[in-house]
């Protein structure tokens, strides 16, 4: 999520309190709460274009017409650029993108609510501007130029930076969607027993939620564009992170990482200055040369974490980052599976014996074989698809053990599309492929009327 945080002007003298900021997430397990974030690509349905920011039946006029929902408008200058309401916002992603960064909630029957309502809300306006919101991980047909840049100061900074750092970038901020899910820890140990089972599995991840085999209309060889996309952004800021594997590794050690990744701005007075580029340690001692003589805030260092795009990343609570763009059905099922996985200590220990002795060579390795190869990429003896039955066992059980009910039902059942999967051993992306090839013939216009929200 990319819309402005609180102010908070307190300023950052010394690292230690980068590392007391972060500490400050721990909480208790009875605090615990799940967030789900999820994006979607907007189209015009007549055109089959995407939307700019001011056409009549444009990204200004979704927000404007949400707004009817109690939404509140957040804006940028003269621009609305996103819209809060109840612990959730809607934000304005690069190329149009339209994200709900959901509110932080105690069960998966609130959080799935959550995004069911959004998305009603959705239909019901897309029904009304003509246009379509289309669940994937990347763009199908348009080429970049074909895609409008949305009115905010950070993307003016990032698409100038992107194209210096690595080759996809740009393909990144406006041609992918993803889901992620955002969860707490409860100690320093707790987040790190997290992180590396999060970062190990993530690639599992991955292969079960493949949905962007198209570019340009036509197949592009790839289960998961969009994460092979991120293989060339910016390394600097991306991928896996092999410290997390080593000892010593604690919020200390995450701080310093971050430290070391370059910055992109610093805003000052609702103003995006460009600071690409340089360091936050200069910034730390004052040295920051687009801001001479000033030191940060933690405001300023919370926005800073936020240009961080490792598989699995840390503010004041977790982030799981390695899924593409889904259909309705399989959005509330990223939330599950890593609730599962997370929040009972008896899964959490069983998830680590699964992982704790693969070197980093199998994780760079199995990172790299999904993006082609789905849930068919080798592994040890036998495949991803094997790991991936392990995974949602050990989720299943965990969501059980968790009892939290809806009625009859507990949170099990969000997990029943990655069933469907696993059993399948085929991923979406494959699905598709298969339609493109024989239902559609070979016309790539008809996923958006076929896997359209």
């Amino acid at each position: 999520m990319s819309i402005p945080s609180a102010q908070n002007t307190t300023p950052i003298t010394d690292k230690a309190q980068l590392i007391e900021r972060l500490e400050s997430g721990c909480k208790p397990k009875d605090q615990w709460l799940i967030g789900t974030e999820h994006e979607k690509f907007a189209y015009e349905a007549g055109t089959l274009a995407p939307l700019s920011y001011d056409a009549p039946n444009g990204i200004r006029a979704i927000l404007t017409e949400l707004q009817r929902f109690g939404w509140e408008p957040m804006n940028e200058g003269e621009n609305v650029i996103g819209l809060k309401k109840d612990g959730q916002h809607v934000s304005l992603e690069p190329g149009g993108q339209v994200e709900l960064s959901g509110a932080p909630l105690k069960t998966l029957h609130e959080t799935c609510r959550e995004v069911n309502a959004h998305l009603d809300q959705c239909k019901e306006i897309a029904e009304e501007l003509g246009i379509i919101f289309l669940g994937l991980g990347f763009r199908p047909r348009d080429t970049r130029e074909d895609v409008p840049w949305m009115p905010k100061g950070r993307y003016k900074i990032m698409r100038e930076y992107m194209p210096k750092v690595g080759t996809m970038g740009l393909d990144m901020m406006i041609r992918t969607c993803t889901i992620q899910a955002n969860l707490d820890f409860g100690s320093e140990a707790d987040m790190v027993q997290k992180f590396r089972v999060g970062q190990a599995l993530q690639s599992v991840a991955t292969a079960l939620f493949a949905n962007s085999p198209f570019t340009e209309g036509k197949p592009n060889g790839y289960l998961s564009k969009r994460a092979h996309v991120w293989t060339d952004v910016d390394n600097d800021r991306s991928g896996l992170l092999k410290f997390v594997t080593e000892d010593g590794f604690g919020f200390e050690r995450y701080v310093d990482y971050a430290l070391d990744v370059p910055m992109y701005f610093v805003m000052r007075d609702g103003q995006y200055i460009d600071a690409s580029g340089l360091s936050f340690r200069d910034f730390l001692e004052g040295r920051l040369s687009a801001l001479p003589g000033e030191i940060p805030t933690v405001t300023d260092w919370e926005d800073h974490l936020t240009t961080l795009f490792p598989d699995v990343r840390i503010k004041r609570y977790m982030e799981v980052r390695g899924a593409d763009g889904a259909s309705w059905r399989r959005i509330c099922a990223l939330p599950a599976l890593w609730t599962g996985l997370f929040y009972e200590q008896s899964a959490l220990d069983v998830a680590w014996d699964l992982v704790k002795d693969w070197t980093w060579e199998e994780q760079v390795k199995m990172k790299d074989d999904v993006y082609t190869l789905g849930l068919k990429a080798p592994f040890r003896d036998g495949t991803v698809r094997d790991v991936a039955q392990r995974m949602l066992s050990i989720s299943c059980e965990g969501l059980r053990l968790r009892r939290e009910y809806d009625g009859s039902l507990d949170e099990v059942h969000f997990l029943d599309a990655l069933m469907e999967i696993v059993v399948s051993g085929r991923t979406p992306a494959e699905d598709l492929l298969d339609r493109y090839e024989n239902d559609w013939k070979g016309d790539i216009d008809r996923v958006f009327t076929d896997h359209a929200f």
